[in-house]
């Protein structure tokens, strides 16, 4: 290690090599959050893809229930009838109903935001190395996850503001029903 202070070590990106990873300045906390973070970065990806197809799920169930509902505009069609439930469980099932849509909506862009910024460390160290390569693929795929991210959550979000209205309107219908 001629005279280097720090330790030898293999990391796990390689745009980290040269210039973090056993220089002078570097600290092996610092190190360490580098790695961290990498190792992250498919696994969030990952989410962003699942997230996605749980939204494009939705929104064709979405589609055949809106479909429904032109048919029968005045029928309650997601929630049970009859007497046997209470309102607490009724209140219970539009919010089990509506608790999917809405952590995606609310998930999705933090999922997004960090697909984009655990590639952007090594982008910025190729940057400082002239490297424009390492560039277009560390920030490709790291702009393409934010989109698909946003997407997601645009799509279960409106999807959610809808869902929860007619929720709200046959609630309101069996309400009105039992009195």
């Amino acid at each position: 290690m001629s005279g280097e202070i720090g330790y030898p070590r293999t990391p796990l990106h390689p745009a980290f090599d040269s210039h973090t990873m056993n220089s002078p300045l570097s600290n092996p906390i610092e190190d360490l959050l580098l790695e961290l973070a990498q190792l992250f970065q498919w696994p969030v990806m990952l989410l962003v893809l699942i997230v996605f197809g749980y939204a494009i799920l939705k929104l064709g169930a979405f589609v055949v229930e809106g479909a429904r509902r032109l048919r029968r505009p005045h029928e309650v069609l997601l929630l049970p009838t009859g007497s046997r439930h209470s309102i607490e469980s009724l209140e219970l099932l539009v919010l089990r109903e509506l608790e999917g849509l809405r952590l995606c909506s609310r998930i999705a862009p933090m999922l997004g935001l960090v697909a984009t910024m655990i590639p952007l460390g090594p982008a910025l160290v190729a940057v400082s190395a002239g490297n424009a390569d390492n560039i277009t693929s560390n920030l490709g795929a790291a702009f393409a996850a934010v989109i698909v991210a946003l997407l997601a959550a645009s799509i279960t979000f409106a999807i959610y503001t809808v869902r929860r209205r007619w929720l709200l309107q046959e609630l309101n219908q069996l309400l009105t029903g039992r009195e």
